[in-house]
């Protein structure tokens, strides 16, 4: 496969990457379109970033590169926004209302887009949480090494007691998630918090811990990659925690070398937490699990029609690391998104009934985004841009996988084990898939959160989430 789609016309002014839809692409390759830094827009003054100007750049691109044209207000008035954000959900409202676009269309940092494609660096405690919606109870779902949280003994399936000394039971009761959130601060590196929690054993305990700059691992050392056993074989674990990280891609052609090394060729994807990222990392998965498929139809990437010059095929493309895999189950929640679900979809048409989700449904973006830089404001416009098909040219699952893919199996999130333990409820269902063994299939409507019936647990994510947790959700 290639990154083709990310070098566009060579005329256009502005750096613009392929993201979503998919995933994205590193700002690397680079076309564009709305305008140069500081002069795109007939904005009302001579400050090339004040609030007007953005607004006219924001405005210029997607009149030029929305996927969704016929459903762009552009009879909005800016005036009435205080930030550019408010301004771009308010012409992309129509869209949103029919699921076409959930805040899928941002403005974001370069800089800091960037620093997390490049090292995965970014600034926190190092937990992704997740709050019990019926309890209103937070737990840490994943923690990240390289990070301050783990060494303070909070790892997954810790409950968070305590923030600074408010209980997190106030906090919900009075404000609910955003309260946590708020309490826990932003992401500012030096910035510290008192936690009180109790780890998994029911031990309390508290530590003084201090936001810092780490680089998120996208595979665990610890339990990323693991070559299981299902009762009839060899079964090869990977988890994937986002796709926005370069290093994703290195990190996946040794995990499949030691799967083809082991003649592996059934696969577990855990991307239960995965909010997408890179395209480039989505065909390279996709080309892993394809021994014997190259030059087959891997996606298509489809614009709008004034852009449909810009529409390509991507194929499958020989990797010395690939395996042939014969039956994959792919262990989703209401948080896999994008890049995740492009990589399951795009298997349906080769494995059929040997392709499983496992867990709930997916959140449901069959979108992708562009970006558009305006460098002198530090503002990447993430644009909605295209939609992706697989080579049966399916592609419009806006209500989640569960209604793409022919067999899927329900299951929890067993947070009180390991990411990669067999015994964990959606790992130990994924080996019964693969086994051949029977499961409940996932039914109800589509699932926003990570959630799970009898043991609903969402994402704690911001409203205005910084880079690393737009990509990375639950992330603080």
């Amino acid at each position: 496969m290639t990154i083709a789609r990310t070098l566009l016309s060579a005329t256009l002014a502005v750096s613009l990457a392929a993201c979503g839809g998919g995933g994205s692409s590193p700002s690397g390759p680079t076309t564009g379109g709305g305008g140069t830094p500081g002069t795109s827009g007939g904005g009302t003054t001579s400050d090339p970033c004040s609030l007007a100007n953005r607004q006219q750049f924001v405005r210029d691109v997607l009149n030029e590169w929305y996927l969704f044209p016929e459903l762009l207000n552009t009879s909005v008035n800016p005036a009435s926004f205080a930030d550019v954000q408010s301004y771009i959900d308010a012409l992309v409202a129509p869209a949103r209302a029919q699921s076409k676009d959930r805040f899928f269309t941002y403005i974001t940092s370069i800089r800091e887009e960037n620093e997390l494609i490049n090292s995965g660096s970014n600034a926190g405690f190092g937990v992704r949480l997740g709050y019990d919606t019926s309890a209103n109870r937070v737990f840490v779902l994943e923690s990240f090494e390289n990070a301050p949280a783990l060494p303070a003994g909070i790892d997954r399936g810790t409950e968070l007691l305590s923030v600074n000394g408010t209980t997190i039971a106030s906090l919900m009761a009075a404000g609910g998630p955003n309260a946590v959130i708020e309490a826990l601060g932003p992401s500012t590196p030096g910035l510290s918090r008192t936690l009180g929690f109790r780890v998994v054993g029911g031990v309390e305990r508290s530590a003084t811990i201090t936001k810092t700059e780490f680089s998120l691992d996208p595979i665990s050392d610890r339990y990323g990659v693991r070559i299981l056993n299902d009762g009839t074989g060899q079964v090869g674990y990977i988890n994937l925690r986002t796709f926005i990280v370069q290093d994703a891609g290195p990190q996946l052609r040794t995990a499949f070398e030691q799967f083809r090394a082991a003649g592996v060729d059934r696969v577990i994807i855990d991307l239960r937490y995965n909010g997408g990222g890179l395209v480039s990392v989505a065909e390279l998965l996709g080309d892993l699990m394809a021994r014997g498929r190259e030059g087959q139809v891997f996606s298509k990437t489809i614009l709008r029609p004034s852009k449909s010059s810009e529409n390509e095929t991507d194929l499958f493309a020989a990797q010395p690391q690939a395996i042939a895999a014969s039956k994959v189950a792919v262990i989703g929640r209401g948080g896999t998104a994008s890049a995740s679900e492009l990589v399951t979809n795009s298997f349906i048409p080769y494995l059929g009934n040997n392709l499983a989700l496992v867990g709930t449904n997916t959140f449901g973006k069959p979108v992708g985004q562009f970006a558009f830089d305006r460098s002198a404001c530090d503002d990447r416009l993430r644009a909605t841009a295209f939609k992706t098909t697989n080579a049966a040219d399916q592609g419009e699952y806006f209500t989640g996988l569960a209604s793409v893919v022919g067999t899927t199996c329900a299951a929890n999130d067993g947070i009180f084990n390991q990411l990669g333990d067999p015994a964990e409820a959606s790992v130990s269902v994924a080996l019964d898939f693969l086994a051949g063994r029977s499961c409940t299939a996932i039914s109800g409507g589509q699932e926003r959160g990570v959630q799970s019936a009898g043991d609903r647990r969402v994402l704690l994510q911001p409203d205005r989430p910084t880079a690393a947790q737009r990509e990375v959700p639950g992330l603080f």
